[in-house]
């Protein structure tokens, strides 16, 4: 007899492959944080997230992709945060709003985004998700700067430079104070977004 609700029979599916998709990735991130990028092993993910290593062979061919899937995921979440900042209107609570997501993004996925970073330039497509992710906010401070009048174009001291040596700025400084201490994070972006609001001339 043939099935009369075909979509709800693949909504269901499709709902369990995203559960299972994601307790890899949930547990990929923890395993980061407990052996680091090199020590894991797929048997290691595998056995994490409850299946067998074929199971997981039906999301992802190795390690590296399912690495790849979790920087992709949480690379969403900076790009909607470089979203919200373009479309602020004014300067100076964009820039505060801006940084104070930053913060709470590298507090719950510091690892993640500490290991995209050092993979970047080893496996092309981490590379290219940062990449493409750094763009998008180098856009979003762009835009910042620009309402707040700094000269459009890529000079040094116009906005498109000024905001490409910031988002490289803000990146590295995280980099680092992600790796002490939430209160060390909170105070190097105290600092990134003095200099940032100094760049802007909104300084007090």
């Amino acid at each position: 007899m043939p099935d009369r609700h075909p979509a709800r029979g693949r909504r269901t599916t499709e709902r369990k492959g995203d559960v299972r998709e994601r307790a890899i990735l949930d547990t990929c991130e923890a395993l980061l944080a407990h052996k680091g990028y090199d020590a894991m092993s797929v048997g290691d993910i595998a056995q994490g997230a409850g299946i067998t290593r074929g199971a997981l062979y039906f999301y992802f061919g190795s390690k590296q992709e399912v690495v790849t899937a979790l920087v992709a995921r949480t690379v969403e979440h900076l790009r909607e945060r470089s979203r919200a900042t373009a479309q602020t209107d004014e300067p100076r609570p964009a820039i505060a709003a801006a940084m104070q997501r930053t913060v709470e993004l590298w507090n719950e996925h510091g690892l993640v985004m500490r290991t995209a970073i050092d993979l970047s330039l080893t496996v092309p497509e981490i590379g290219e998700l940062w990449s493409r992710t750094a763009d998008l906010f180098i856009t979003a401070i762009t835009a910042v700067l620009e309402r707040a009048g700094i000269p459009a174009g890529s000079e040094p001291q116009q906005a498109s430079a000024m905001a490409r040596a910031l988002c490289w700025m803000i990146e590295r400084t995280f980099y680092h104070a992600s790796q002490e201490s939430r209160e060390t994070l909170q105070k190097a972006s105290a600092t990134c977004e003095h200099i940032w609001l100094t760049s802007a001339g909104l300084t007090t």
